[in-house]
């Protein structure tokens, strides 16, 4: 690596090296314009670009940092894990170790597989329900992300109950068709899609606190009706608390109302950073997996052993801190510090949070609950602030529809100072 380079050079580079200069499209910047900050490292809550901008960090790696960036913990936990070697592909204490403790944070979990994602995760969670099931259908609901897996990257056509229509070349139009979208909020929809084809679906897959999309917090009896109805028709339950999980005061949301799926899928938090994924649920169905059952699934790099230490002490510490009350109450502050603010500004911005996840929701209707109840300005508003707040020191993710994430490493200086650049960012920002 070539010291003394700027963001602007390293930018220019990448493009010719990397597609689109990302491994990830939403780092490209094209959402909100401008040239993507290069990070030179980060501690705490605080990232600094090779420029020598520092930022205060509220996209979090999107969602694993609870304790901040390279927190003393877990890079000594990393370390002793690297000294011991950085892949067994053999079984290891850390694993057993990192399941036991999930299983005492999430109710209803008695095994678990650990993967490498969350996509893998999905994927995988959905393969089980086949399997478990010997049906095909997968009902999905639009606006909720479950990672990159060709049958859930589907989007809703017209209609109640619609089969899906790819949202991304390269998947088979049948992949799609086996797969039904349905509108988020909607009891209408999921009775009468339940009505036509409960006795054809494997499972349905839902993001309690749908995150990927904006925060669209669902009314819990819409979750309890989503649950009866798959009881009733022998189809799995699938909550994806990839994000979600581990950043709400109950630990998962689920867990929170009371709500017991088949299987959780799981991630971010529970890595530390480091890639992971996890799924699990009652050993009724888990036990169908290889080697004891017959569906079949396997990676060289599951429950490695540098994820499974930097996980395991992100957990410690958060169990040991009180880290979801300490969260919670860091959100209770930055509604107290932003919430006036917001009121206050010609731009009708509303902060929408759940645990340690926030959203800015643009528009004066009602708090959506699905996607089409966002405002048409959203984005085009959103990439004028993203760039007033990079330039006094504040980072969001670079997307309108991205969440925030707070951490442990936030303290109330970095909420109120957040909460003034906000003000001041949109008194910048033009009327549309």
């Amino acid at each position: 690596m070539s010291a003394g380079r700027t963001s602007e050079e390293l930018w220019t580079e990448a493009q010719r090296h990397l597609v689109g200069g990302v491994n990830s499209p939403v780092r490209a910047y094209r959402a909100v314009g401008g040239t993507p900050p290069f990070i030179a490292d980060a501690e705490g809550a605080v990232m600094r670009s090779v420029d020598g901008r520092r930022y205060v960090d509220f996209i979090g790696s999107f969602g694993p940092l609870v304790l901040g960036h390279s927190h003393p913990a877990v890079v000594e936990a990393v370390r002793e894990a690297a000294a011991r070697g950085t892949s067994f592909a053999a079984p290891h204490e850390g694993e057993v170790e990192l399941a036991r403790t999930v299983k005492e944070l999430v109710p209803g979990i008695e095994k678990i597989r650990f993967v490498n994602s969350g996509t893998e995760a999905t994927q995988s969670a959905i393969r089980l329900a086949r399997g478990c099931t010997g049906r095909d259908l997968v009902l999905k609901f639009e606006g909720c992300y479950h990672g990159h897996v060709d049958a859930l990257l589907v989007e809703a056509g017209s209609g109640l109950a619609t089969f899906g229509i790819a949202s991304s070349a390269g998947i088979p139009a049948a992949t799609a068709r086996d797969t039904i979208v349905l509108p988020l909020d909607d009891e209408d929809a999921l009775e009468q899609a339940f009505r036509r084809h409960g006795g054809h679906l494997a499972a349905a897959i839902i993001e309690p606190l749908p995150a990927n999309n904006g925060l669209l917090v669902q009314r819990p009896e819409y979750l309890e009706r989503l649950r009866r109805l798959c009881t009733e028709n022998g189809a799995l339950l699938i909550l994806d608390e990839v994000l979600s999980g581990f950043r709400v005061p109950g630990v998962t949301i689920g867990a929170g109302l009371g709500i017991e799926p088949d299987l959780y899928t799981l991630g971010k938090v529970i890595g530390g950073g480091l890639p992971v994924g996890a799924y699990g649920g009652p050993a009724r169905w888990m036990d169908r997996l290889s080697p004891l059952g017959p569906v079949y699934q396997a990676g060289t790099l599951s429950g490695n052993p540098l994820a499974v230490a930097a996980g395991l002490a992100t957990l410690r510490e958060l169990r040991a801190n009180d880290g979801w009350a300490r969260m919670d109450a860091l959100g209770a502050f930055l509604d107290q510090e932003l919430g006036p603010v917001l009121e206050a500004s010609a731009h009708p911005y509303r902060l929408v949070r759940c645990g340690s996840i926030f959203w800015l929701a643009y528009g004066d209707d009602e708090l959506p609950r699905r996607t089409d109840g966002f405002h048409p300005n959203t984005a085009e508003i959103f990439g004028l602030l993203h760039r007033e707040l990079l330039e006094r020191g504040y980072m969001l993710a670079p997307s309108a529809y991205e969440v925030g994430f707070l951490s442990l490493a936030h303290d109330e200086d970095a909420l109120t100072g957040f909460a003034g650049a906000v003000g001041e960012a949109l008194e910048e920002v033009p009327a549309p």
